[in-house]
């Protein structure tokens, strides 16, 4: 079980703060914010704990799974659809597994021929200065470290560009995009919305082969009307200032490292605490970073409701990630799962797809697949005040 669900589960059942800092190696005060933190979001508000469920898939008869491999054996160039078809004719009174399940078991056997993907290069965006406090915040995960238990630590940190401020530093057990998604969630109620966020091209902030790149946090993002910024591919200096601090959060609060989460987290939090309130700052003329950042006023209230006035039809993609018009199915992009899009005819059986205000591209009802126009994305600009 977690450490910190270990820890709250016991709190809940009575024990003394007091008893149960001390066996888990941290101070009453990291203590006290673990149990607020489950007091204010539950289970989700302690990061670590994933609530996806695990799928498992339907196991064939083991007399089915033989005949479809004897199949392919006896004529290799068949697929699924023609094995399906001899299953069919071959028996009776049972379920016959469909098409996909088929070619999972070749696949699994080695028996299906894989055709290379076209793999889209990652690019950089067009950056923006971040000259003001909140009109540019930039994330990465600082390089994984073992912990005294043997278990590997993932920190994900968040910096305000212009004031160099430290917003967060999350000791996590992996990069997954759920933890994520809570540890921003938790940021912005704590300290409104940027205008944009500046990372790499790495998961969870990018997925390689998604439309324009994009991930499910990204699109999150942008629903909440954060403009997207990626640093090019090896050019990590795009992002410098973040870099350097990495280097003294890993002089400082790394070597060596602690036993367990809670007591890195707390060793984080005291990190975060000096390297925004007492750590001069040369580029700042040694002011502190707390001196110079402030909250940002566009606070956090949930996604805003989106619609399409000017499009034809507002559609939900479907969370295999298709565009459904009548009876067609188009193939858009898994990471817009659930989100709702415009569509407009621009010509006879032409339609273009829109999130926001940005155009996607164009599909047809012939082909159902997605051709995309060039990519749309990138920094806002912060409204004067």
């Amino acid at each position: 079980m977690d450490e910190r669900l270990q820890f709250v589960a016991r709190r809940l059942a009575g024990e003394a703060m007091t008893e149960l800092c001390r066996e888990f190696g941290i101070s009453r005060k990291t203590g006290y914010k673990i149990f607020d933190r489950y007091q204010h979001c539950g289970v989700q508000g302690l990061t670590d704990r994933s609530r996806r469920p695990y799928r498992y898939a339907n196991q064939l008869p083991f007399q089915v799974e033989n005949f479809i491999l004897n199949v392919k054996q006896e004529h290799a160039s068949w697929g699924a659809r023609k094995i399906r078809e001899r299953l069919l004719r071959r028996f009776s009174g049972i379920p016959i597994p469909a098409k996909s399940t088929i070619h999972a078991v070749l696949d699994r056997h080695g028996l299906v021929e894989r055709r290379g993907r076209i793999r889209h290069r990652a690019q950089g965006t067009p950056l923006s200065l971040g000259q003001r406090p909140n009109e540019l915040w930039c994330t990465d995960y600082k390089g994984e470290f073992l912990l005294g238990n043997q278990h590997y630590c993932y920190p994900l940190t968040v910096t305000d560009h212009a004031s160099r401020f430290l917003l967060t530093c999350e000791a996590l057990s992996s990069t997954r995009e759920d933890y994520a998604f809570t540890v921003f969630e938790r940021l912005f109620r704590e300290r409104g919305l940027p205008a944009n966020i500046r990372s790499d091209n790495g998961v969870p902030f990018a997925s390689a082969h998604a439309l324009f790149n994009l991930s499910k946090l990204a699109v999150w993002w942008l629903r909440l009307g954060i403009g997207i910024e990626r640093i090019q591919p090896g050019h990590p200096q795009q992002n410098g200032r973040h870099e350097r601090m990495h280097l003294t959060l890993k002089k400082e609060a790394t070597k060596p490292a602690a036993a367990n989460f809670l007591q890195q987290q707390a060793r984080f939090d005291k990190f975060i605490d000096i390297f925004n309130h007492e750590r001069p700052h040369e580029a700042l003329d040694m002011k502190c970073p707390a001196e110079i950042y402030q909250p940002s006023p566009r606070p956090y209230t949930g996604l805003p409701d989106i619609d399409y006035p000017f499009h034809d039809k507002t559609i939900v993609v479907t969370r295999c990630g298709r565009i459904c018009l009548g009876n067609k199915k188009i193939n858009f992009s898994q990471v817009f799962a659930g989100q709702a899009v415009g569509i407009k005819e621009v010509h006879d059986d032409i339609w273009l797809v829109s999130f926001m205000d940005y155009d996607l591209g164009y599909f047809d009802l012939e082909t159902r697949v997605l051709e995309p126009l060039e990519n749309p994305f990138g920094p806002k600009v912060l409204p004067m005040s």
